[in-house]
């Protein structure tokens, strides 16, 4: 009985993270749908303070797009997006 029950805990908890994974997953549409400034907004507040767009030139933005692509776990659109709004400004 006890086996039974380790192993029904075993695949509740797979169940569960399966289920919270699929949660955490953005459908292309969805980013696809946003705009380079919709996704500033809601990815650089997480962890910091948003600098101005006029802050870094064009270049600077792309480098600091590309770490942060890898920071933040942001897809390659999601990124090319956001520089394309913070260079806007200059």
């Amino acid at each position: 009985m006890k086996k039974l029950n380790y192993i029904l805990g075993i695949i509740f908890s797979v169940f569960i993270s399966v289920i919270a994974l699929q949660s955490c997953t953005t459908s292309k549409a969805v980013i696809t749908g946003k705009s380079g400034a919709q996704l500033w907004g809601e990815n650089c507040v997480r962890c910091h303070n948003s600098p101005s767009p006029v802050d870094f030139t064009d270049e600077e933005w792309k480098t600091i797009g590309l770490h942060m692509q890898v920071r933040a776990n942001l897809t390659k659109e999601e990124t090319e997006k956001i520089i394309e709004f913070l260079s806007s400004a200059n």
